[in-house]
């Protein structure tokens, strides 16, 4: 069904339609079946039709939602998620958020502000019961396309963060935010696959890498930010990227079921970070890749400054033109793929590494540290 920007999405009925053609004899014959039919079945009001007294039912049950429900779940994780509004000289660009520190700090995509900030255009917070605030950016990162943003004033609770290294494929997930900018949007799904290697970003300089939870939950512009829950209504990931297949509103696409989340482990630290000093920071290996190599695994650059001096690869013996093909066990297959599995990974740890350098295969370790 398609939405009339000029009038409503729903059709009135025809003057013409065929329930205007019921006689007046019919219709009296019809309102005696009906009233033989409440009168048989009771009621709590009574009234008079054609001198028989009849008894309408009313309900006086309140539907009761069990907890764990999907609509539980969304009464309770609603007045957390917000509607974002950013405005820059391209017009600007709308996204979702979620409170994650009751004193006002709330999460978001990097993509949904960084035009904003950018050109220096105001960024407005809505709330789900229609309140709105001015937001002040406190830290962004397009790496891993992060941002948080502080208001002032509001009563807000924190929504609870759940635990995304012990989420399953299968697992019942829901999504919320404001696609399209049609706030307090719920939709559900599952977990469809985990440690998917995905790139995103407006430009080579604000290219992101995720190693994002796969989801089928509806996932559409707009819900870039919000937070994708559990069953419980913890937050497991920041939705952040659609996959599809043709374009289908103001240039964008649109969902067909392929849907990407940061993790939410990872999202934390980095909110973390951005809080505390306003950037963050990611662990490296001292090595540039080859972007436009097609082959599998990545490949080293061919550059005699591919190797960073004194850097973990370096310590390890890696040489420029090796191609990686694995990271701790973890098949290397791209050189997006390498990106993800080591940003993954935290400052100061070990990982194995196995590269192949002409026809010979190699493991080594290293210890990451911190990207300059």
């Amino acid at each position: 069904m398609s939405i009339n920007p000029s009038g409503p999405w729903w059709v009135a009925p025809s003057d013409r339609g065929l329930g205007r053609k019921i006689s007046l004899r019919s219709a009296m014959i019809f309102a005696i079946v009906v009233g033989v039919i409440a009168g048989a079945f009771g009621a709590s009001s009574t009234g008079s039709l054609f001198g028989h007294s009849v008894n309408l039912v009313k309900s006086t049950s309140a539907i009761e939602r069990p907890v764990g429900s999907v609509a539980e779940i969304a009464q309770r994780v609603l007045p957390s998620v917000v509607s974002i509004e950013a405005e820059s000289s391209d017009g600007g660009a709308t996204g979702s958020g979620f409170v994650i520190d009751s004193s006002g700090y709330i999460l978001t995509n990097n993509h949904v502000i960084a035009a904003s900030v950018t050109s220096g255009g105001a960024i407005t917070v809505r709330l789900n019961d229609g309140s709105s605030y001015d937001a002040k950016v406190v830290g962004r990162d397009g790496s891993y396309d992060l941002a948080v943003l502080k208001i002032i004033g509001a009563s807000l609770k924190a929504l609870q963060f759940g635990d995304s290294d012990k989420v399953a494929v299968g697992d019942s997930v829901i999504a919320i935010g404001s696609p399209l900018g049609l706030t307090g949007t719920v939709t559900l799904g599952i977990i469809s696959a985990k440690d998917r290697a995905v790139t995103a970003g407006e430009s080579s300089e604000e290219n992101s890498f995720i190693n994002a939870l796969q989801t089928d939950a509806a996932i559409n512009p707009g819900n870039s930010g919000g937070p994708l829950v559990d069953a419980t209504g913890a937050v497991i990931g920041v939705n952040s990227a659609i996959a599809s297949l043709g374009s289908t509103f103001n240039s964008q696409t649109g969902s067909i079921g392929l849907g990407f989340a940061i993790p939410i482990n990872q999202a934390r630290k980095t909110a973390d970070q951005l809080i505390k000093n306003g950037k963050a920071t990611y662990p490296a290996m001292g090595i540039s890749v080859d972007m436009n190599y097609s082959g599998d695994g990545a490949l080293i650059a061919k550059s005699d400054k591919a190797i960073l001096p004194g850097g973990p690869a370096a310590k390890a013996g890696l040489k420029a033109g090796d191609i990686i093909t694995s990271i701790d066990g973890r098949a290397i297959t791209s050189p997006e793929e390498l990106i993800v599995a080591i940003r993954a990974r935290n400052i100061g740890d070990t990982i194995e590494v196995t590269f192949k350098r002409g026809k010979e295969l190699k493991t080594v370790t290293m210890t990451l540290t911190v990207a300059k």
